[in-house]
């Protein structure tokens, strides 16, 4: 089934135009993480974690965290334009145009990892204002595991999305499952102090792969060696990506 290119990006613009146009969910998705960022990096400064070089403050440590945070929660919540879309019917006019399907998910799954990735290079600006030491040499690595975080999210917000039909139930959903995921994944503090069986469960969480990968890319350190994460999170990236597909591409409008 081949792909469409001008679909794709006619849903990829659609999709960064809503962003454009929606200034209080930017506002939002910013303000939340900065907040994080400071309160928590300034207000335990002076902490000590086992698992952080003497080198490095706790502010150095979290914000790849929340960095993970802006994509993470703004990839998934992109799930809610799938399902404005089948209540006001603009889905329904796009599953009946003479495109495939997958042109479709290829669009969604761009635009919504395009507005993370834009939100996520926010969060990462604020915190060097805020004199976190960045690695020039790693960004490059750090925009690789954020786009991984932005493709998987999104595929699991398709999945979700195309099983469901209610807004407020999506976001219960969502917020059951992420918050979870998201203070399991090492992003305020390390999986060194944590109890074993608590560790267990951390280490069994893919989000954690992927907030250690991108730690050790923009910050210079990580508890697990890189290349488990890239592997890890690639694949559960590409197993998210093709579920969420396969379910958009089976719902109906």
């Amino acid at each position: 089934m081949l792909i469409n290119v001008q679909a794709v990006y006619v849903i990829w613009l659609r999709d960064i135009k809503r962003f454009i146009r929606a200034r209080s969910r930017l506002i939002g998705n910013i303000v939340q993480p900065f907040f994080f960022l400071s309160i928590l990096g300034f207000g335990l400064g002076s902490a000590m974690f086992p698992g952080i070089p003497p080198q490095y403050r706790f502010i150095d440590f979290i914000t790849p965290g929340i960095v993970a945070m802006a994509v993470l929660f703004s990839s998934v919540f992109s799930g809610v334009s799938v399902l404005w879309d089948k209540q006001f019917g603009f889905l329904q006019e796009v599953l009946v145009a003479p495109v495939s399907r997958l042109s479709i998910v290829v669009g969604r799954i761009l635009g919504g990892a395009t507005t993370a990735l834009v939100q996520g290079f926010v969060i990462l600006a604020i915190a060097l204002i805020l004199g976190v030491r960045i690695s020039p040499f790693g960004v490059a690595g750090g925009i690789m595991f954020m786009l991984l975080l932005a493709f998987s999210a999104v595929g699991f917000g398709l999945i979700v999305a195309s099983q469901m039909e209610d807004f407020h139930g999506f976001q219960l959903v969502m917020n059951l499952i992420i918050f979870p995921l998201f203070f399991l994944s090492s992003a305020l503090f390390p999986l060194e102090g944590l109890p074993y069986w608590l560790k267990m469960i951390a280490y069994l969480n893919p989000l954690t792969y992927g907030v250690d990968g991108l730690r050790h890319s923009l910050v210079g350190f990580s508890s697990i060696p890189v290349w488990i994460d890239l592997s890890v999170l690639l694949t559960f990236c590409m197993l998210m990506v093709s579920i969420g597909s396969y379910l958009f591409g089976r719902s109906e409008a």
